[in-house]
């Protein structure tokens, strides 16, 4: 099979371009250059020029013609904030700029798509009577950015999967960590006790995302999305491993909602006063924050092929990266950002 992948030489793209390359695929995917020297592509995989938003559409069906396959590991997550209404963002970039590549796709007889979604869907879906979709524009847009892409099966000619992905560690070099913040909330924290409300998630390494995006395209069927997850661990064990790992331990004290949520409707009223927004409303995040998102790891074992991986060395990889970037402010890394 040959793969066109959007998202390709980044942090999940380029461990899905590695496991497909190892299963004996080929894949092509688009860059902006310059490529960074220590990328390590693997021998099986073509990168290619270009901006996807920017290019057109004869130009991408150039590059999509002779494909099988195709991965979508691009887009902008919830991090990000915007002038009201943050919808409109999300929808550019996760919702339309997708549609008009399955557009193309199917028109130059791509059987098989894998879409990198959030495991916030998933929640959505299971825990209706929390409204998750009404109260959070970035769940909103996955949810139809899920509703979108499966559309695309209707008719049985293509294979449309989605990744809905949880907390995720490892780490590429050159590339700021998501955890960048929470590196930095234990370094100015000067006590030996962290405050942190109840609750836990799911996680995966990238390693296992790379699995996940192989299997879906090798055994999917139809349109179907896949909740991702395998280690479930609460904030306290989290956080206590994740101090450890940066050699300042921590002790979670584990704090009561009402203060949480508290602090959390001051920080919405600074955000509304600057007519910012984003993408998960702050007070109605508290539900999900104080609760146990976990997912049962069978789900990708069984349906895609994903084995056992080493979390504790992929949190520590991740950590590495962040007291990097924080001894050395200076250095240029690569970020997220919608172009």
């Amino acid at each position: 099979m040959k793969v066109f992948m959007i998202g390709g030489t980044g942090l999940l793209g380029l461990e899905g371009a590695k496991e497909l390359v190892k299963q004996g695929h080929k894949v092509v995917s688009l860059a902006l250059p310059p490529l960074q020297d220590d990328l390590n592509l693997p021998d099986g995989m073509e990168v290619k020029f270009g901006n996807y938003l920017q290019m057109s559409d004869a130009e991408l069906k150039n590059i999509m013609k002779d494909c099988d396959g195709f991965v979508f590991a691009a887009g902008v997550d919830e991090r990000v904030e915007a002038k009201p209404p943050i919808y409109d963002l999300f929808k550019k970039y996760n919702i339309d700029a997708l549609t008009r590549l399955l557009d193309i796709a199917k028109a130059v007889g791509i059987k098989h798509t894998v879409v990198l979604g959030s495991y916030f869907s998933y929640f959505a879906k299971e825990w209706k009577d929390l409204e998750l979709t009404k109260h959070h524009p970035y769940i909103r847009s996955r949810i139809d950015q899920e509703n979108a892409a499966f559309a695309y099966a209707d008719d049985g000619v293509m294979d449309v999967a989605v990744l809905e992905l949880p907390y995720i560690f490892g780490a590429q070099k050159g590339r700021k960590p998501v955890w960048l913040f929470i590196a930095e909330m234990i370094k100015n924290t000067p006590t030996k006790e962290l405050y942190y409300p109840t609750g836990g998630t799911t996680m995966v390494t990238i390693r296992q995302v790379g699995e996940a995006i192989a299997g879906a395209l090798e055994n999917n069927k139809g349109a179907k999305a896949y909740p991702v997850g395998w280690y479930n661990m609460t904030w306290k064990q989290w956080l206590e491993e994740f101090s450890a790992d940066m050699n300042d331990p921590k002790t979670v004290v584990t704090i009561p909602t009402e203060p949480y949520l508290e602090n959390m409707k001051q920080m919405k009223a600074q955000m509304d006063k600057e007519n910012k927004e984003l993408g998960l409303d702050m007070v109605e995040y508290v539900k999900l924050m104080t609760t146990n998102t976990f997912i049962d790891k069978k789900i990708i074992e069984d349906q895609l092929g994903v084995k056992e991986d080493d979390i504790h060395k992929a949190i520590q990889d991740s950590v590495d990266v962040c007291m990097d970037i924080m001894k050395h402010p200076d250095k240029e890394v690569l970020d997220m950002k919608a172009e």
